[in-house]
This record gives structure tokens, sequence and C-alpha cells, in this order.
């Protein structure tokens, strides 16, 4: 089940510092139990720090909690942990797309655990030489999965007590080195009973203790080198009771926090954490499931009039136009079909606009849809085209201010009006000169807008040109230059001052860009008139004319065709020295790795010369390791013709990120490999398939493909899926939508209110496609309520799958006993 989770925040009333200024240097991480996501910028010298990031992030494994932590910053010693925030996974839907403060909790060790354990208990009578009989219990714990990484490292073993009111009797594994999933496979035998006389009976005789008084205790350890003793994992207590029914019980257990971990604190000691988190999780079924309401959606354009079809009709009933977007948008744009569709709803949106000025103004759903296509096809033109100019200003912290009231002293504000001036005109310039890279998809929209504008207003001759800008210049460019770190340009919110440098030029272009007929008018502060002096020459308005014309013309010529590398990606990761020489050392080094559309390389700081690169036509194939080859998580392998070169990730983000991106970027390669070895070549042969030669062809077939296009990774299935998840959460106004169809207040006019928010042109053509909507959606919801009861048959609840302690399944389980008799 894919799930996604965007998060934004900020903190209040964190306890003061015990020093004389009080104040902290705090950041925040995003957590997946305790595996780091990702880390906020460090806001200093404030006890209410606003962080205000967006964190968007595929989750590529099974988690208990999303925990957020607030560090304060210690620049000679490990930064401290000022409390957490830890939502349960089954928590997550109640605080959907809603700011929520949470209090901090206190963070110590006892209570930080994660993962999971796999343990076995066997109860048998042992008969003496004497015929004297006695009672051993075998305790076995094979294995452990998902242990966090302490400091660095992972070297667990597991103590196993035996206890009881009178008793306790403990044993210890052996450590395993360098690994999270340790396999221990040992057993422990304790005496459960004294010997006493034999007895024929079918139960046991317990004279000393009663066994429902005995437990068996696991604690899980990692062994430290530090002076502070071992850290603590995590625990688990059984209580011998469940060896009533048999001599032999078997399952898994998710590790638990000690029962006096938590310390009492007052909730409002520690301060508190405003969150926005979006998580959704999907089962998405095979292609063929979702055809009947994919194929509805897809012809959605060729629908006469355009209201009445399925795509517009989920606009009309979501509460958000972007709610009913995102997912839409994604679907066509897969399957081709979002030019000729957002064509038919602009056209008939600018049928409806009475006035030239305020075309496309609105928050509709072609603005949405045009935004939503602009976001997916533009980001890298985005990138290309401003992220150089961004930096430089973001480093350069030149004083722009050119309000007289804000000026500070010393300031000169002439000094300060040619600087932006400056920097204006070269983000305008470099706008105004980029028309040849626009996506296609993107001109063939802005082509659609033009002609559908031009034709309803004849009169107004600017109308071609204002359709456009408004979503080029006013949608695009302007709101990137505003907020860089949303449309990463930038990773970081920009400090305050570059902030305002930023405003000023956004504000400057976004009226350069609209082409309006009293420019001075359009600024309510008078500095910004006086300013924007410098820019009345004809000039400006006819590079922007220019560049209007050029991107919303048809039969322009393809972007692929030139060859400015595009930077996808970059960061700083840990590899495995390639071994070009045949004694040299294969030792891990940390390096500043680099991916554009032309190739792949590495150095030893950003900024280097490349100490290696891989063109992508070499790269054939890209593919996660085995843990087992270094005893290192998050690892992948980049295979190239001679070699494989071994890369790990931060963290499981990273690492599926990395993976996806090289993956798309080298699809087409003409030599890419079908089958891979999933393990390293060590010690004179593949550890996977024991094969001696370093050629051996691959083991294991490489995963699926993806597509080609790097900027469009969609899976039409999974938006298919969202959209009838959408239909089905608001089905009742899709019933009450048939309901006006048949109204004569479609006809009369707007007899009841509560039908009149809906766009009706054709009431029969409308019922039509609203009928087969609800019965397409009906079907799919059919399949998922017999894909529950299925997996509630056929789910052991201490699975692997669903260890004890698994609460969101334990909640599945009370639902379902409601209605069913079947017993777990």
């Amino acid at each position: 089940m894919p799930a996604s989770s965007l998060t934004r925040g900020e903190a209040k009333n964190l306890p003061s510092y015990p020093g004389p200024n009080k104040m902290r240097d705090c950041y925040c991480t995003v957590n997946l139990d305790q595996e780091e996501v990702f880390r906020t910028k460090i806001v200093e010298k404030s006890l209410c720090p606003f962080y205000g990031e967006d964190f968007y992030c595929e989750i590529p494994r099974s988690f208990r909690h999303l925990s957020f932590y607030i560090f304060d910053r210690d620049v000679f010693r490990r930064d401290s942990i000022i409390g957490k925030v830890a939502i349960q996974k089954e928590d997550l839907p109640k605080y959907h797309n809603r700011d929520t403060w949470f209090q901090l909790q206190h963070v110590d060790a006892d209570s930080e655990v994660q993962g999971k354990v796999h343990l076995e208990l066997r109860l048998s009578e042992v008969i003496t030489d004497t015929g004297i009989v006695c009672h051993k219990l075998a305790a076995r714990i094979l294995e452990c999965q998902g242990l966090p990484i302490v400091n660095g490292q992972c070297d667990p073993y597991a103590t196993v007590t035996l206890a009881g009111p009178f008793r306790s009797e403990a044993k210890k594994t052996k450590v395993k080195k360098k690994t999270n999933n340790p396999q221990f496979d040992e057993v422990f035998y304790f005496e459960v009973t004294r010997p006493c006389s034999y007895s024929k009976k079918s139960h046991f005789d317990f004279e000393e203790e009663d066994v429902d008084k005995l437990e068996i205790r696991v604690d899980l350890w990692n062994a430290s080198n530090l002076k502070f003793g071992d850290e603590f994992l995590g625990e688990l207590r059984i209580p011998l009771k469940v060896l009533r029914q048999s001599s032999s019980y078997e399952a898994w257990y998710f590790l638990q926090p000690r029962d006096n971990g938590s310390k009492s604190l007052k909730p409002d000691d520690l301060g508190s954490l405003r969150l926005n988190v979006v998580y959704t999780e999907d089962h998405v079924f095979s292609s063929d499931y979702y055809s009947p309401l994919r194929d509805l959606l897809l012809k959605s354009a060729d629908v006469e009039p355009v209201s009445a079809s399925a795509a517009h009709i989920l606009g009309e009933v979501c509460r958000e136009k972007q709610e009913a977007a995102i997912p839409l948008v994604r679907l066509l744009l897969h399957y081709g079909r979002v030019v000729p569709f957002i064509s038919a709803i602009a056209s008939a949106e600018v049928k409806r606009t009475q006035d030239p000025n305020t075309i496309f103004r609105g928050n509709s759903l072609t603005s949405k849809c045009i935004d939503e296509t602009m976001k997916l096809a533009g980001m890298h033109y985005l990138h290309v085209t401003l992220k150089p100019t961004i930096e430089e200003i973001c480093q350069s912290h030149r004083s722009c201010e050119i309000d007289p009231v804000k000026l500070r002293d010393g300031e000169n504000l002439e000094n300060n009006m040619e600087s932006l001036r400056q920097y204006v005109d070269r983000i305008f310039t470099v706008i105004t000169k980029s028309g040849v890279s626009c996506p296609t998809v993107m001109c063939d929209i802005f082509f659609s807008l033009r002609e559908a504008a031009a034709k309803r207003f004849q009169d107004d001759l600017d109308v071609r040109y204002t359709a456009v800008s408004s979503f080029i210049f006013l949608r695009f460019f302007a709101p990137a230059i505003l907020s860089p770190n949303l449309f990463q340009l930038t990773p970081h919110h920009t400090d305050p001052q570059t902030s305002r440098t930023l405003t000023l030029i956004s504000k400057t272009i976004q009226t350069l860009g609209s082409l309006s007929k009293s420019k001075s008018a359009s600024f309510k502060e008078s500095y910004m008139a006086t300013f924007y002096e410098f820019f009345n020459e004809q000039k400006y308005a006819d590079a922007v004319k220019n560049f209007l014309d050029l991107i919303s013309s048809s039969g322009r010529r393809d972007p692929k065709s030139i060859e400015q590398p595009i930077l996808l990606k970059e960061g700083f990761m840990i590899k495995r020295a390639q071994g070009r020489k045949r004694f040299g050392m294969k030792n891990f080094k940390k390096r500043w790795f680099r991916l554009t559309n032309h190739e792949f390389t590495y150095q030893k700081s950003k900024g280097d010369q490349p100490l290696c690169s891989i063109p992508i036509e070499n790269i054939l194939a890209v593919e996660r390791l085995e843990e087992e080859s270094f005893r290192m998580k998050n690892m992948f392998q980049v295979i190239q013709p001679e070699r494989a070169l071994y890369i790990q990730a931060n963290n499981c983000v990273e690492a599926k990120d990395w993976i996806d991106i090289l993956t798309k970027v080298s699809q087409c390669n003409q030599k890419r490999l079908t089958v891979f070895h999933p393990s390293a070549y060590l010690n004179g042969h593949w550890l996977c398939c024991r094969a001696s030669s370093d050629t051996a062809t691959g083991c294991t077939p490489c995963t699926g493909s993806l597509p080609a296009n790097i900027q469009l990774d969609i899976d039409g299935d999974r938006e298919t899926e969202r959209i009838y998840s959408l239909f089905n959460l608001y089905m009742g106004k899709l019933e009450k939508m048939q309901e006006a169809c048949g109204s004569k207040s479609v006809y009369d006019g707007p007899e009841q209110e509560e039908y009149s928010t809906f766009i009706i042109d054709d009431p029969q053509e409308t019922y039509k496609t609203l009928k087969q909507v609800i019965a397409g959606v009906g079907a799919l919801e059919q399949e998922h309520a017999q894909y529950r009861r299925d997996k509630f048959k056929k789910t052991r609840y201490g699975s692997q799958e669903h260890p004890i302690g698994d609460k969101s399944f334990q909640n599945y389980i009370r639902q379902q006993s409601e209605v069913s008799t079947h017993s777990i």
C-alpha cells in the first residue's frame, strides 16, 4: 500500500535555555519510527521557531509512528533533544490535512523503541532416569527485524528471562555485529517446576508455582563501547498462560518501551508543535478493475458539453477544486489526454466569462488543472531558468530595500534601487529568453488558451497575451521567485532580507508579465510605482509579447533537441571504492553525488572536479543491494558494463528517491539488463548465487520498468484509485447532483438553492454520466470490501505482517468481529 506524507510546522513555548540569553537554536526532524528522513533549517535564537517547510515523500516501508523531534543545536557537544511528537500510524487519518497543535513529549532511551521479534515457546515433560517427571520450558529466539541504528551502529543481543513472584533467571544470546536484522536462532531452557511424583494426568501439576504467574521477558540491547553502557532497544513480556491450550506457541511481537520508561511531566513543560500532516494510503488493484471508471474519465474531453463529463463532475462535487485537479491531471497526463481536456474546460470557462480583465483569475477547475500541469511538466524548466540567479541572490545578501520607511542605518536608497533593478533585469531576461525550453505540453495548453480568448473577445487585442501571462507569469514564475523553497529552487526558507528582495522582484516581474495598461496604478505602494519607472520602456512590453507568442504557438521545435544538461538530484552519500586496482583498498567513503540528464558523477565535495563520471547510457540497471552484503542498510547498486558501484543513502526515503530517478533517466538505454545479482561479489564469489566468476550472468530478474519521462513518473491505476476514493467520499453530492438534473429547478431557475451550486449545461447528458460514475464507484467499493474480508480471513494476528502489538490490525479485528463469527 503506497503512502505519502506532507508536513509543515512551527513550535511555541519551548523551555528556555539555562543560560543568560535563554534563547535556543532549534531544528526539527521528521522520522519514520526512529529513522530520520528529513531535517528543517535551524532557527536561531528563538523559543517559538517557525519552520513552515513542506516535505513530501513516498513511504517505502512499514512503520509504526510518524515522529517529529525538536533538537537544540550545540556547537561543542551532541545536539540535545528537547521533545518529540509521535503519531501512531493508525491515528494519522484523524489529523489528515488539519492544522493541529501537539504537546511535545519527553524523550528518553527507555521509550525509544522500534522493530519486531520472532519467538517460539515450548513446554515439555522431561522424565528423569529415576522415573521422576519435571517440566521444562524451551524459549527459542529466532530473529529480529527493523531494530534502530544507534549512534551509527547496531550490534544487537538479547537477554531472555523467566520471571515470577519468587524467581528471576536470565540468559543471553551472542552479539550479532553490524546488523539491525539479527538472525539469532538460539534456544534457552528453563526449569519451570521441580521434579514431582509422576502423574498420568493429561495436564501439568505445578507444585511450586502457578504457571499463570510466570512470564518470559525478552530485552534487546545494543552492545556499545561507550562508557555509558549498552543501549536499551526494547522489550516484550509474554505470560506463560499462552501455553494453556497447547504446549507450543510461536509468534512475532512488536518491541515495547519499558514499563517505567515514561517519566511524568506536566504537558506544558516542553512546549508544543503545530503540524499539518497529509497522509494517504491506497490499496491499488490490477489495471482491469479500473477500466470502466478510467475509460469514463479519459473520454471526458470528447463529451459535449464538457460539463457533463466524468472529470468535470469530479471538480463539481469535490470540496476543493485542487483536490480533484491533482489526480485528474496526473491520470490524463499519463494517458496523453490532458491537453484536449484542459482545452475543452478552458473554452467553456471563457464562454462564461463576461469581462476580459477577469479571464482565468478565479480558482476554477481550469486554473487548478493548469497549475498542476505546470507543476508536473514544468519543474525542470523552472530550475534551468531560475535556479542559478536565485542561488546567487541568496548567497550575495545585497540589500535591495526600496521602502524609505524600512531602510536601515547606513543604507543608501539609490544603491539599493540599482541592486534591485539589476536583479529584476537579469531574471526578466532569463525568463523572456527561455521560450524555446518551455515544455511542449505547456505550450499546447497555452495555444488553446490564446485561441479561446481571442475568439471570445475579438475587440480586445491584448487578451491573447493576458490569457497566457496570467498563468506563466502570475501562477508559475512569480510564485517560484517569491517562495523558491516550495519549488525546490532552494533547500530551505530564505532569510528575512533575501525573502524581502525576492518579494520585490516577484512583484515587479508579475507586473511586467501582466502587460497591464496602467502600470503605476497596479501598485498600492508609491515606492514600487517609483521603482517601476525604470521598466516603462517599450522594449520590456515587446520582450514579454515575443516570449508569450513563442510559448503559445503551435509547431514550435521539440525541447528534447536542446542539449543543455538539467540537474536532477544531488547530495552526499557513501560509496564503496570500485576496486579498479587488483589489490587496492575497497573501503567506504563519503562523496558528493550529482545526477544530470547526461551523466552521474561524484566528487569529494560540492563544487570539486568529478572523481568519476558515468554517462547515463552506461547505466545498465539500478537495483537495491541486500543488507547482508556489507551489513549496511539503505544500499543500492548502479550497474555498469564492467563493474557495479555500491552506494549507501542516508535513509530509506533517500535510497528510494535515488533508485527511482536513476532508473527513470536510464530507462531507454538499449543495453539495459533483464537480470542482476542482488548481493555483492565478495571473496571470489557472488553471495546470492555462489557463482565464482565476477562476470557471471545475474540470478534475479530486474525490477519492473518505469516511464522514461523523468518528470512524469505516474501510476495510472493509483491515480484512478484516488479518483474512486474521492467519488466515494462525495457520494452524497453525486446523488444530490443527480436530483438536480431531474429537478425542474435546472430548467426554471434556482428554486432550490442546494442545486444551484452545480454547473449543469445539459441535464440529460450529465445524468447519464452520473449514472455510469455511480455504477463504476459502486463496483469498485464491492471489490474493496471483498478484499478486506479476504485479508481478515487469511491473516493471523502474530504473523510477520501483523505482529502482536499491531494496533491497526487489532482495531480491524474488532470491527470485523462485530459482523463476523471468524476467530483469530
